[in-house]
């Protein structure tokens, strides 16, 4: 008699996760025009529309000008914009039954989320880098260290919403993510004193803000052009929000891919 050898299925090296799978998403990102217009565009165009008339390059905020105040916010809203669609993107592998199709390959389900969550924050990155080359010749001004930081802190702090956009990707039909989550993120900016400063909101609304996802992003993306509010509460709220999007994103991809 012949003794059946039985081989385990050996595991990928970090569950699956792999720059050459990043490269591969990130190509297939760039082809959709409709994304590239929506996410580089857009928020320059925003900042051109409402953050450089004349009055707003005069007027001084922090250690620079109201103009470099608004470059930041847009900043920050192109990033949420860049990372929610880098996210979302998983609602059309769905319909196409490929995330069904990955719960037959070894990869983890946590190395399949890092991977979206890294294409997201790579699309951020140019996001936010567009917006603040268009702010340097539109007369955006801040300290010489503060271009740096708030544009890192930008990018940085917008990964809760790249958790966001994988977590609504597994919720929402693909024909229309984005038709939803556009309208979605707009709200949720102006709710989170992006569009509009929360000390100028009223109490009620200030407060409310403070749990929206949008506050601690923008606070914390501003700070190193006004230099004032409150950094802990800004982290938590960015952590917190994170960790809720990310766990749910990866429930959402566990649940979907279990029917096979």
């Amino acid at each position: 008699m012949t003794a059946a050898v039985v081989r385990e299925r050996s595991l990928p090296r970090l569950g699956g996760f792999s720059w050459g799978m990043i490269r591969l998403e990130l190509r297939r990102l760039v082809r959709n025009r409709r994304t590239v217009i929506f996410t580089f565009v857009m928020p320059a165009l925003f900042f051109l529309l409402f953050g450089t008339s004349e009055s707003y390059r005069t007027e001084r905020v922090g250690g620079g000008n109201v103009t470099g105040f608004v470059l930041v916010s847009m900043a920050v809203y192109g990033a949420m914009l860049a990372t929610t669609s880098g996210g979302a993107m998983v609602s059309v592998e769905r319909a196409a039954g490929w995330s069904r199709q990955l719960r037959l390959t070894p990869l983890h389900p946590v190395a399949y989320v890092a991977v979206k969550l890294v294409l997201a924050m790579i699309i951020g990155a140019v996001s936010v880098a567009v917006a603040f080359v268009v702010g340097a010749f539109a007369g955006a001004e801040l300290p010489a260290a503060a271009w740096v930081e708030c544009g890192v802190l930008a990018w940085v702090c917008a990964l809760v919403f790249a958790a966001f956009g994988l977590f609504m990707g597994y919720l929402l039909p693909s024909e229309n993510v984005m038709q939803i989550l556009g309208p979605m993120l707009a709200v949720l900016a102006f709710a989170g004193g992006l569009f509009v400063p929360v000390d100028l909101m009223g109490s009620t609304f200030a407060t409310l803000a403070k749990f929206t996802p949008v506050y601690g992003v923008g606070e914390l993306a501003r700070y190193p052009l006004v230099r004032e509010g409150n950094l802990w509460l800004a982290g938590l709220n960015v952590l917190a929000w994170t960790s809720v999007f990310t766990a749910g994103a990866v429930w959402r991809f566990r649940r979907d891919t279990a029917r096979v």
